[in-house]
């Protein structure tokens, strides 16, 4: 069982019905109308609601960020690859692919922009990367909940198995010549990003079909990753918005 916390976190979690709910503690303190509606959610899904001590909540959450709400619940289940892309949610397919992304919040924060910008998954590595951790699950203000993932051991073989599909690769790389808004996203295609600090790795870099960059005109030569991957999946919205039937 793992924990989730935070009040957004836990109301998308009972709202996707995607986890097996053992109970959800909940601040005796907290009397207010947010607390009250995931109490009632609970109730009218049959999950066992305990009300306990903040310090209680601090135990479970490993931390003091829990806005009085801590859920523990099964794991999130991860899909198959090929799951991401079956049923698309436009014409075209969009993943993003993470580089060994380390940063919980990072990962919380690009889960959240690829459900807003309509993205069908999210393919993360087993190993040198964050996975799925309340922490990740609270910085998505509960998009994790509606998100599919895969994890994969080998990342070179995810994006050969993606191209085999029919899927381009494009990864974001400071080093590329060619500008983030200049390539024409009218395609099925996965985002490739890196990880902080150094970027997409070099193997992964030369499989990647395009790359592109997000040009700065000031002294630092980057973006943090997950404002990055904001900045390049709206424009992939905002192109296929443009010429939707």
């Amino acid at each position: 069982m793992e924990r989730i916390y935070g009040i957004n976190a836990v109301s998308e979690a009972l709202k996707s019905r995607g986890r097996r709910f053992e109970y959800v503690g909940i601040a005796r303190e907290r009397h207010d109308g947010r607390v009250q509606r995931v109490v009632e959610e609970c109730r009218r899904l049959r999950v066992p609601v305990r009300f306990v001590a903040r310090g209680e909540l601090d135990r479970l959450a490993g931390n003091a960020l829990h806005q009085g709400v801590v859920a523990v619940v099964s794991g999130k289940e991860y899909a198959e690859i090929e799951d991401l892309f079956a049923h698309k949610r436009a014409q075209h397919a969009l993943l993003v692919v993470l580089d060994g992304v380390e940063d919980p919040h990072n990962l919380g924060a690009i889960i959240r922009t690829a459900d807003g910008a309509g993205a069908d998954g999210i393919i993360i590595p087993e190993r040198r990367a964050v996975g799925v951790t309340g922490a990740v699950a609270k910085a998505s203000a509960g998009a994790l909940e509606h998100v599919p993932m895969a994890k994969v051991t080998n990342l070179g073989r995810a994006l050969e198995q993606l191209k085999a599909a029919g899927l381009w690769t494009v990864g974001l790389d400071e080093r590329a010549t060619q500008s983030y808004d200049a390539l024409d996203y009218q395609m099925d295609c996965a985002l490739v990003l890196g990880a902080e600090g150094h970027g997409l790795h070099d193997m992964i870099r030369k499989r990647c079909d395009f790359l592109v960059k997000i040009p700065m005109a000031g002294e630092v030569p980057s973006l943090n990753v997950s404002v990055a991957a904001g900045v390049v999946l709206y424009e992939i919205a905002r192109q296929r918005r443009r010429t939707a039937p």
